[in-house]
């Protein structure tokens, strides 16, 4: 099997491993006083899970594949490690406000810190930034449809729940931010 596929692959279950204990260690110490997921969750797990199938299965065969692969490896390698750096900073801005369901923990307050001045959802963004990453690192535009197209539906689905509750939540103040900031993208999008 070629270096970089078992790299890549290496890489993209040790980041599994990481969000999972992340996960665990985030529902230690929380009081959740309201939840509206909606199953966002689930939703976001099975289209990355289906990326990640698809775009490996892909970029797996000849099919697809864009020549000069050392190029799009290291390009895809550094969009991974940048997401990788902004989801990690966005989780430790968050500290214990930071929750893989939408939810509203005890003493819950609107954070506008760190990359949360620019945008909404930075985390979001590093996923996706390493997501898209990983696929670029497959040097197949197939491998990138077939990661991204269920990928963006299933953070687009999820960023709209988790918006309608905080601004349920928190009415004007989160109506505010959202007029001051951008969801993904600072002054785009």
């Amino acid at each position: 099997m070629n270096p970089k596929l078992v790299f890549l692959i290496s890489f993209s279950y040790l980041y599994a491993i990481f969000e999972f204990v992340i996960g665990r260690l985030q529902k230690r110490g929380n009081i959740i006083e309201k939840s509206n997921d909606k199953g966002s969750i689930w939703v976001l797990i099975i289209a990355i899970t289906l990326g990640f199938t698809f775009s490996f299965w892909i970029g797996a065969t000849k099919i697809g594949r864009l020549n000069h692969w050392n190029t799009y490896f290291v390009i895809g390698l550094i969009l991974m490690i940048t997401g990788l750096i902004i989801r990690i900073s966005s989780i430790l801005t968050l500290k214990r406000h930071f929750t893989f369901t939408v939810t509203q923990i005890e003493n819950h307050e609107l954070i506008e810190t760190g990359l949360y001045k620019l945008i909404r959802h930075p985390g979001y963004l590093g996923q996706l930034m390493l997501l898209l990453g990983c696929s670029i690192s497959l040097a197949n535009w197939l491998s990138i449809i077939s990661m991204m197209l269920p990928v963006s539906l299933g953070f687009i689905y999820r960023i709209s729940i988790e918006e309608k509750f905080m601004l349920k939540q928190m009415g004007q103040k989160y109506l505010t931010y959202q007029n001051r900031t951008k969801r993904l993208i600072p002054g785009i999008f």
